[in-house]
């Protein structure tokens, strides 16, 4: 095929590479190490490249032939034949965990510089020409989190906007929203621009020692959304993982007879809506978009009835479940909230305060409280996209993979909200990866642009290409075919030509 004269860049992308080390095999393929790879357009031609993150894990790892230091789902331990004071003094300092710095989840933008990222409270930059692994930030040096998400979201200046959890602090566990600046003054320029990150606001947690598990939030023009779910992590099981002899994993449980919270930030004023929302028990991943209308904020989301997603992803399940083609217990579904954040204070108990037109509802509690439910817009997607020039406004189009009775992707979907319409495509043997939207230069509707997805191949003797395909019509504007053997990826990010700094800069 051909490509867009328009398509100059890279597509980057980041996934778990690698999951065996000697003879030692991670246990869950999100602990995998990450593995970058890149798609360069110029010219009307592709270039692949790809290269393991040098990450302190990778080396530490490599060197020592086996896996020695701790991802989520796999607890390494140290070298059974060093002496007893030292078996004692790693049991020790296991206590409150030194997290991997094994950034395989996303790619982040701040400012002219690119890091990988994960959930752990480290990022690693990286150059995206080359892939080459450059400074490690540890986000706990310029504010108090330990965990902190690989979705990010960015607003109009090109700050960060990003959440963290910050675990027993002076006697607190809380979610921190926090920025990191686009540009620092010229007389700071030597200096980090970590150290000029401030915190918005903190939401203190529901639990002291349970705080929620969260991989994303919403953000509209006005508000940022964080949804409290009863998917949480327990610290002091955590403390006690490694003299235990289990993964951190298992320090998460879902409690599917608590409530889900919904918490609006006002970005303003830079503090927490008093009224509280909630709605049933839900396990969500993926945040699609949000905006407000008339009084109301409308948010997508996709989500789970339970936790099994994370489960099946044990590479002894994720066997089983490909061999025997499975069903999942949990069906992603594509739920649209309506919160009437400015309702009647004096309506009546058990009326619907959503005045918008839609099936979602939201009805006053006898405590003040507000019970919301969604309206199902469908099932069966994981890992949306849209086009982030829509993101905190009203838009139409969510592009994401079709997920329909196992784990893996066998389609990419265009769907458009309001019609409930939807596009597909899909071939024989193909596991596409997450769907990247990139506009048309002179884009005049939101999906004037193309779709980039990286395709692996069920079948070994077909080889992986990056697939383009029209974002309008879905047709195939063209494939470039890599001969190697190609990883499935988790998140990425395209970056245009013009914010590529040149070698001389």
């Amino acid at each position: 095929g051909q490509l867009p004269t328009w398509l100059q860049g890279i597509l980057l992308r980041n996934g778990p590479g690698m999951h065996t080390i000697g003879d030692t095999t991670y246990n869950h393929w999100f602990d995998g190490l990450a593995l970058l790879h890149s798609f360069t357009f110029k010219n009307g031609e592709v270039y692949y490249r790809s290269k393991y993150l040098r990450s302190d894990t990778y080396n530490c790892n490599v060197e020592a032939n086996r896996i020695v230091v701790s991802e989520f789902g796999t607890m390494a331990y140290p070298d059974p034949c060093k002496n007893i004071f030292a078996k004692a003094f790693s049991y020790l300092s296991h206590t409150i965990p030194e997290f991997t710095d094994n950034c395989l989840i996303n790619i982040m933008k701040t400012g002219d510089d690119f890091y990988a990222t994960s959930e752990t409270n480290f990022i690693r930059k990286i150059d995206p020409q080359t892939l080459e692994t450059l400074d490690k930030v540890d986000y706990s040096k310029y504010t108090a989190v330990n965990l902190a998400t690989s979705h990010p979201h960015y607003d109009s200046a090109g700050n960060i906007l990003n959440m963290g959890t910050s675990i027993v602090d002076k006697g607190k566990t809380k979610y921190v929203l926090f920025k990191i600046p686009s540009s620092v003054p010229e007389k700071e320029k030597k200096k980090s621009r970590f150290n000029h990150v401030e915190v918005v606001c903190s939401i203190p947690s529901r639990s002291l020692l349970q705080p929620s598990y969260y991989h994303s939030f919403g953000m509209t023009e006005n508000y940022i959304i964080f949804v409290e779910q009863p998917f949480r992590l327990d610290i002091v099981k955590m403390a006690t993982a490694y003299i235990r002899g289990v993964n951190w994993a298992s320090c998460l449980s879902y409690h599917k007879e608590d409530k889900t919270w919904f918490h609006f930030v006002d970005r303003k004023t830079k503090k927490e809506i008093s009224t509280k929302f909630c709605t049933d028990a839900m396990v969500l991943f993926h945040h699609i978009n949000a905006y407000e209308e008339d009084g109301h904020i409308v948010f997508d989301l996709i989500a789970y009835t339970d936790n099994s997603l994370y489960e099946m992803f044990y590479l002894k399940k994720l066997h089983k479940y490909l061999e025997e083609c499975n069903q999942l217990s949990s069906v992603p579904t594509c739920k649209r909230f309506i919160v009437p954040l400015q309702h009647d204070k004096d309506a009546e108990v058990g009326s619907n305060l959503v005045t918008l037109p839609s099936t979602a509802t939201a009805v006053k509690e006898k405590d003040g409280s507000i019970y919301c439910q969604p309206e199902i817009l469908c099932e069966g997607i994981e890992l949306p996209r849209i086009n982030y020039d829509y993101n905190g406004k009203n838009y139409k189009y969510v592009f994401a993979t079709k997920v329909q009775w196992n784990p893996v992707p066998a389609e990419i979907v265009k769907f458009n909200m309001q019609t409930k319409e939807a596009l597909q495509w899909g071939e024989e043997h193909c596991w596409p990866s997450e769907p990247v939207f990139v506009p048309s230069p002179d884009a005049k509707e939101e999906d004037d642009g193309v779709i980039l997805s990286c395709v692996v191949m069920t079948d070994p003797k077909k080889a992986p290409f990056l697939l383009v395909l029209d974002a309008k019509t879905f047709k195939e504007l063209g494939r470039a075919i890599v001969n190697i053997e190609m990883h499935l990826d988790l998140h990425g990010m395209f970056i245009p030509e013009k914010d590529l700094k040149t070698e001389a800069e």
